[in-house]
Parts: C-alpha cells; sequence; structure tokens
C-alpha cells in the first residue's frame, strides 16, 4: 500500500526541487528526513515537510508502521510560471520567468508489495 502527499504551486523552480528529490528516492524514511535535514538546498525544506506529511497520512489513513516505510516516489513537475518583466536601458524590457512546482512524495511499505495489492 502507498501514501501519497502534494505539494502544489510552490514557487521554487522544479529543476532546483529534483536535485534534493534523487537524494532521498528509495530510501528509508528515517535516513531521508537526515538527509533532508542537513542538505543546504532551498528545495530541503519543503521536501522535509512534504515527507512528513506522506508518512503522517501513511499512520493515520491507512494504519501503516513509520519504521517499515521508505519513500517509493518522489515526482517534481513544473507549475504555472509567474511572467515579470525588468526593465532594461533605452526603454527595453527583459522577461523575468519565476517558475512554480508541483511535488509529489509517494511512501510505501518496505516489506510487502504483492500481498499488499491483493488485499486491497
Amino acid at each position: 500500500m502507498e501514501a501519497t502527499a502534494k505539494l502544489c504551486h510552490v514557487r521554487i523552480s522544479p529543476r532546483k526541487v529534483g536535485v534534493v528529490g534523487a537524494l532521498i528516492r528509495g530510501k528509508d524514511v528515517a535516513p531521508a528526513k537526515a538527509i533532508l535535514l542537513h542538505t543546504p538546498k532551498a528545495g530541503a525544506r519543503h521536501l522535509a515537510k512534504l515527507l512528513d506529511s506522506a508518512c503522517a497520512n501513511a499512520e493515520n489513513n491507512l494504519d501503516m508502521n513509520r519504521d517499515t516505510l521508505y519513500v517509493s516516489r518522489v515526482l517534481v513537475g513544473a507549475g504555472p510560471t509567474m511572467k515579470r518583466v525588468m526593465p532594461r536601458a533605452k526603454g527595453r524590457a527583459n522577461r523575468i520567468a519565476k517558475r512554480t512546482s508541483h511535488i509529489t512524495l509517494t511512501v510505501a511499505n518496505r516489506g510487502g508489495g504483492a500481498e499488499d495489492t491483493a488485499e486491497s
């Protein structure tokens, strides 16, 4: 069984979050949380909160044990881009793209795959 948490319209580039997401993909929850807490990247803070939310969803909604959970998927996609204008010399303007992200984090039980899907 899997528990998912989503975070939409985060005001950080998907490229920056994807780098941090690759660090924790496939790891158990406790080491993944430790990695996120000690990673000096802006996306680590968002992913740490999202990991806590996914674990809480697994515990409260699906009665899963936090000790057996691992990060099965981290999907980072592009959200809507805010377009801004920066004034330049001689009356010109440059466009500034302020990117946003949609992040989906999924945790699953480490022990079973086939027997969990057979019960559902």
